[in-house]
């Protein structure tokens, strides 16, 4: 247990080095995800359910890059961060170099859509949708489509649980877990009016539906 506290401080203070997006656009909901967040949503997927080691981890809307970076850094075999914002990336890319990850992260400046293939774990935290109403769906889509295992984070309450697990059915995933968590958000736009703000949040685990990941 010891090794284990230590190993997450470790990765705490590590991610707290990936810089936050320099220039946030509130339309694209561009919060960068706490660094003890990261890590506790990382630790799960690594150690709880052995989804992270070893394995081909997928990150959509990866802003700067702090998941995709622990989940290299937690021992993925291979990472992908995807964001539309080229200027994200580009600071991903540099935090994974310096962090001593660049072999094993690879970084595209595109829309989601844009991603094809098959990976083992998606770890993501898309827009809530607070901007833009359903700005998550297409993540959660994707997500599913690619990957056999996605741990994805939304904004918890009772309608909006009632409102994923349907969708998430629908798109062909099986919800095994939601595990509630609290996002200290600070402030980032000019109309923000308090220095931070605490948001109950679900880490939702995903896994595709059998017959999918037969196909």
């Amino acid at each position: 247990m010891r090794e284990r506290l230590v190993r997450r401080s470790w990765l705490v203070r590590a991610l707290e080095s990936v810089p936050p997006h320099p220039r946030p656009a509130a339309r694209l909901e561009q919060y960068t995800i706490p660094a003890d967040l990261a890590a506790d949503v990382l630790f799960l997927a690594a150690f709880t359910f052995d989804d992270i080691r070893g394995k081909r981890v997928l990150d959509l809307g990866c802003g700067t890059g702090r998941l995709a970076i622990g989940a290299a850094l937690l021992g993925a075999r291979e990472v992908l961060g995807v964001d539309v914002d080229p200027v994200a990336v580009e600071v991903a890319a540099e935090a994974a170099r310096r962090l001593g990850v660049a072999e094993r992260t690879l970084w595209a400046a595109a829309d989601i859509e844009a991603v094809v293939g098959r990976f083992d774990t998606a770890v993501q935290n898309p827009p809530f949708g607070v901007r833009r109403r359903g700005a998550d769906r297409p993540f959660l889509a994707k997500a599913i489509e690619t990957c056999s295992v996605v741990y994805s984070l939304h904004k918890a309450g009772e309608e909006n649980r009632r409102f994923l697990t349907g969708l998430i059915g629908e798109l062909g995933g099986r919800i095994t877990h939601v595990i509630p968590m609290r996002l200290r958000l600070r402030a980032t736009f000019p109309f923000h009016q308090q220095r931070f703000r605490e948001v109950a949040v679900d880490l939702y685990r995903i896994e595709r539906h059998w017959r999918q990941r037969q196909a």
